[in-house]
């Protein structure tokens, strides 16, 4: 098992490809969403955003709070399983679903 520091490391490099990765693919947003993005947005945004939005505004800043505070991670994720169905049929996306799958395999204990 990896000490706390070494995980906090670990996933926040993680984090810091998937930016890399939607900027690459030209799918990261240079402007803030309108606030009513994040009311009843429904599970990884779907009902308000697309899946790009919610891993830029929802997902990374989270996982940089958790890592600023030293919180807890999630004992559970299925980011990549979300990631592989919403991107089904786009083969630019095929590396930001294995980065989320590389990230999921962080928390899924």
């Amino acid at each position: 098992m990896e000490p706390a520091s070494e995980i906090y490391n670990l996933v926040a490099a993680k984090a810091a490809d998937i930016e890399a990765e939607l900027k690459n693919l030209n799918r990261w947003d240079d402007q803030p969403l309108a606030e009513d993005k994040f009311v009843d947005m429904g599970a990884f945004g779907s009902r308000t955003m697309a899946f790009e939005q919610w891993i830029q505004f929802i997902l990374l800043p989270r996982i940089n709070q958790i890592i600023s505070e030293q919180g807890d991670f999630p004992e559970k994720s299925s980011v990549a399983t979300y990631a592989i169905r919403n991107f089904d049929g786009d083969p630019a996306a095929d590396r930001l679903c294995d980065l989320l799958s590389d990230l999921d395999q962080f928390f899924n204990k």
